[in-house]
């Protein structure tokens, strides 16, 4: 939806224009003080001038940026939105997401940083002006505006676009004006993917979209990657009941997404398969909302050692469809491409199972007892088992990490002593060698390397030539190994 959009102005848009056009003559012929807002707009900024409008005569904008996840949360308000975006239903259902989390838009309590926001507004009066089109239809600001309303004000200061701006250009602006640092709430997360995605769709290019958002171009790629998989999990999540997850279901996760992907990236260019069955199971544990550290123990390991499949149980191991085809034809095209490996298929099985579980609890969309207690049983036996794997799968990396943890160190020590030669030569060339302190060092080196020998000579076995090195030579420097 645009707000530029003709057959979807607000209904009082042409009284609207007309104020404002008044309002801006006044300014022209005033001959006071003027007050501009300047924005970044091609080759040169613009400036625009702020008027005072009441908050009887702007709208929020159905297509702002800073909540566009989070309409999804009530199917029918959000059908009426698109029905009349600029209707009573539609306009109160905007400023309830306005003052809502982004994170859990159901829950009644305002979000922090609006009500952080609200008082800078209650303390400080309106510092920067919003920004409106012709018609009155916020583009910056809106959450400022349900603030203003909160406290009672009756108007707010903005600047007006030129009336010739053009969807996309009404679009561009405020995602500039909204990724500056100033007083205001940061997009969610999800928002700021949803911006990027709507400004490739406008044919910007990556590094363009990078810039603008003050990100590295690798990180852009990063965010694409994350937003379609995503999408592609809310569309496997729908149930047959029509229940399906949400984009504001994945606002907390995206430390844990971006460290699946840089796994997987890393993963899937020389194991294509694992990276898959890694993926998924990832996914499902992040769903099951386990904590970052957790997560991070569902990788290669995690897979190779089947943690998971020795939890799980009969009723979750994730059975694809028994009459899989080895291959799969791709609609429209005379090719087929092949099917998803077992393990990978398995994989996703178990995850769909999880995500349409998940979707069914979440949803309002009325279901049977019979099928809240399937669903319950599905999150409680899959919770249990991810829990029993993760568990066991940390404990063998702690483990191994204390098994590898001495011969690090001794690289560790080697390294020291290659940098130690170097600065010796360096020393002796200048002639600033503290030769008594280097001397001192080297007796205490031989104290730390008679104890090494005591400890390695317990080591059960044949030694090995590094082990019979170190016994031969402190033996021979006259020491007890």
């Amino acid at each position: 939806m645009t707000v530029q959009n003709a057959s979807q102005l607000p209904p009082r848009a042409e009284e609207i224009s007309q104020l404002i056009r008044k309002r801006l003559a006044d300014v022209d012929t005033g001959g006071g003080a003027r007050e501009t807002v300047t924005l970044d707009w091609g080759s040169r900024p613009l400036h625009v001038e702020v008027i005072d409008l009441s908050l009887a005569d702007v709208y929020y904008n159905p297509g702002t940026h800073r909540i566009r996840a989070q309409r999804g949360h009530d199917p029918e308000l959000d059908a009426e939105l698109r029905t009349e975006p600029y209707g009573e239903k539609g306009q109160q259902y905007l400023e309830k997401l306005l003052r809502a989390r982004p994170s859990d838009p159901e829950n009644p309590a305002p979000d922090p940083e609006f009500e952080k926001l609200r008082e800078d507004l209650r303390q400080f009066g309106q510092n920067d002006p919003g920004l409106v089109t012709h018609q009155g239809i916020l583009v910056n600001g809106n959450t400022r505006a349900a603030a203003l309303r909160d406290l009672g004000a009756t108007s707010i200061r903005v600047g007006v676009l030129p009336a010739s701006f053009t969807a996309d250009d009404v679009s561009e602006v405020e995602l500039a004006l909204q990724l500056r640092k100033e007083n205001k709430r940061d997009y969610s997360y999800v928002n700021r993917l949803l911006a990027m995605e709507e400004q490739a769709g406008m044919g910007r290019t990556p590094a363009r979209i990078a810039k603008e958002f003050r990100i590295q171009e690798k990180t852009y790629h990063q965010e694409r990657w994350i937003l379609s998989t995503i999408r592609e999990l809310i569309d496997r999540s729908t149930t047959p009941e029509g229940a399906r997850l949400r984009l504001v279901d994945f606002e907390f996760d995206q430390e844990k997404l971006k460290e699946l992907e840089r796994l997987y990236k890393k993963i899937s260019s020389a194991e294509p398969e694992e990276a898959e069955v890694i993926k998924e199971l990832r996914l499902a544990g992040i769903l099951l909302d386990f904590s970052k550290t957790d997560v991070r123990h569902i990788d290669q390991d995690f897979v190779k050692q089947k943690y998971l499949a020795g939890a799980l149980p009969p009723a979750l191991l994730g059975r694809p469809e028994r009459s899989s085809p080895a291959e799969v034809a791709i609609p429209g095209l005379d090719v087929s491409v092949p099917a998803a490996s077992a393990p990978v298929a398995e994989a996703r099985a178990l995850t769909d199972q999880i995500i349409q579980s998940l979707a069914a609890r979440k949803s309002t969309v009325q279901v049977t007892e019979t099928r809240k207690t399937e669903v319950e049983t599905v999150l409680t036996s899959a919770k249990a088992a991810f829990d029993t794997a993760i568990d066991r799968a940390g404990r063998d990396a702690r483990i191994r990490k204390r098994k590898q943890l001495a011969p690090a160190r001794l690289a560790e020590a080697s390294a020291f002593i290659d940098q130690t030669t170097d600065e010796l030569v360096n020393a002796r060339t200048s002639h600033s060698l503290d030769e008594e302190a280097f001397d001192e060092a080297l007796v205490h080196l031989r104290t730390s390397l008679t104890k090494l020998a005591r400890q390695a000579g317990r080591v059960p076995g044949e030694p090995g030539d590094g082990v019979a090195w170190l016994l031969s030579a402190v033996t021979a420097e006259g020491g007890r190994p």
